[in-house]
């Protein structure tokens, strides 16, 4: 009997783990898309100040500023497609863990190191 609620409440935040992480894929993706197309109607309205309303029509400086964002925009498609399936949660999750062992092994050396100066037998008959 308590078996079952173990198993189900396990896989309960199991589930419910992965749809959170599926929900933050969803809200990347939809920010890359919203990047997008606000990239598409920026570059459009940069060109179109520069060219049609005459504001430093002597240099198309608009290009600069598109290659500029453009990369910009690269970078993030570069975060979202590629980064975060390869440093996403599982290798965030391993590298915690990592740390961690890390600090225990250091945290026992430093017990050994306290334990092997300051014995408590010694410190003990030295009370007596």
């Amino acid at each position: 009997m308590f078996s079952k609620n173990k198993k189900t409440s396990q896989l309960d935040t199991e589930q419910h783990e992965l749809l959170e992480n599926a929900q933050t894929r969803i809200k990347q993706k939809k920010r890359l898309y919203v990047h997008f197309v606000i990239f598409l109607i920026g570059s459009v309205f940069l060109i179109l100040i520069n060219k049609i309303l005459k504001y430093g029509v002597e240099y198309n400086w608009f290009i600069w500023g598109i290659t500029f964002w453009g990369f910009l925009f690269v970078i993030h498609v570069f975060n979202v497609l590629f980064t975060q399936k390869f440093m996403g949660k599982d290798w965030e999750r391993e590298q915690r863990e990592k740390l961690v062992a890390k600090q225990k092994k250091r945290i026992l050396e430093i017990q050994k190191e306290i334990e092997t100066e300051f014995p408590l037998n010694n410190i003990n008959k030295k009370k007596e």
